[in-house]
């Protein structure tokens, strides 16, 4: 079966016209905004990550010319090279568990987290401030941070607005923007927030940024990759609760959902059926929550590759930590949104050719 436009490989870059912009990744993950600069045409020289796991991952698919294993407030006294003084962009995603929706927020904010096994203790809300200050040391013509939608809701707007000025005080012109992922070209409904400054002395108006591509279904993404093989059968079998839950759950809706309709104590309700057509879901970290739509089982990491926008020959230790850096990463494709936006109106870079794969 013919892959789906929306498919792509890592191989596909080495055709992506390049525009001359450097970048620098910080909270680099496995790579998704990266990924989304490269398919811009741009060439990420540096990238910076806490977690050893996501290190060895990053390196083995993007291959970056530096590599700094360590906090980011260590950049802010490392000696570096002298390249990095003159980015074009400073990209960084610090982690956002603190102010998501669906976390503990305001309870969470100025403690220290263990975030994941390998990493040090950190103030995960301290952290965007920590990027900030790379961004004064670094001194990039432009500085791109993505956070989740809770940043501009309830209290987190405070914090938000002391990012804005913190922005204003390096020197820089910060705008911030709310994108769905669906409307770039993911399969899947991810609101994030985007902070795009541009330094004082550079002199451009100020940035557009609406995406309107055509939304596409889990189901259109992922329609050459529904046969499994026998890895991904033993990978993918359901659980007992599945076993129970699924046939009575319709796409799109959870378990908790079936529970109330059935008029029992809502449960389950992070188990999710997977929709097919309707885009109302976003992917996360939790790896064994999703099951598909069609058959009685998880998703493939083949799926979830598709579903995050990530490419089909992207490779990972495990298919379970595949899925999840991409549960944890920015979608390639939305990334590319942004970063083309901004290297053509804030840098002047023109995409003469776009590849057919690569739009």
């Amino acid at each position: 079966m013919q892959k789906p436009d929306c498919a792509w490989n890592l191989s596909d870059l080495a055709s992506v016209p390049q525009n001359g912009i450097k970048v620098m990744s910080t909270f680099a993950c496995g790579g998704g905004s990266s990924m989304g600069y490269k398919r811009a045409g741009c060439e990420v020289i540096a990238a910076n990550d806490i977690d050893p796991e996501m290190a060895w991952h990053y390196k083995l698919n993007i291959k970056p010319k530096h590599y700094y294993l360590c906090p980011i407030n260590e950049l802010l006294t490392k000696e570096l090279p002298p390249e990095l003084f003159d980015l074009d962009i400073l990209d960084g995603s610090p982690p956002c568990s603190t102010f998501s929706m669906a976390g503990s927020r305001e309870k969470a904010w100025g403690k220290e987290k263990h975030f994941r096994e390998g990493q040090a203790k950190q103030v995960l809300s301290d952290l965007f401030f920590d990027y900030l200050d790379l961004v004064g040391r670094l001194r990039p013509k432009v500085a791109i941070a993505e956070n989740v939608k809770g940043m501009i809701l309830g209290n987190a707007k405070g914090y938000t607005k002391m990012v804005m000025a913190r922005f204003k005080e390096l020197g820089y012109r910060p705008q911030l923007f709310l994108l769905n992922a669906a409307d770039c070209g993911v399969p899947q409904r991810r609101e994030r927030v985007f902070f795009c400054a541009v330094r004082n002395d550079i002199d451009v108006p100020l940035l557009k940024l609406a995406p309107t591509h055509r939304w596409i279904s889990a189901g259109e993404a992922t329609k050459d990759v529904q046969e499994l093989t026998d890895d991904e059968k033993v990978e993918t079998k359901p659980t007992p609760l599945d076993l129970k839950w699924w046939k009575l759950t319709k796409p799109g809706n959870d378990y908790g959902d079936s529970c109330r309709a059935a008029g029992i104590k809502e449960a389950y309700f992070n188990h999710v059926v997977w929709p097919d057509k309707r885009l109302h879901r976003s992917l996360t970290a939790t790896t064994e929550q999703y099951t598909h739509w069609k058959s009685c089982r998880k998703l493939t990491y083949r799926e979830w590759r598709r579903l995050g926008s990530f490419p089909d020959d992207y490779q990972a230790k495990t298919d379970k930590i595949g899925k999840y850096m991409i549960g944890m990463s920015v979608p390639p494709k939305m990334t590319e949104v942004v970063a083309r936006a901004v290297c053509e109106q804030w840098l002047n870079i023109k995409h003469l050719i776009t590849l057919k794969k690569v739009a």
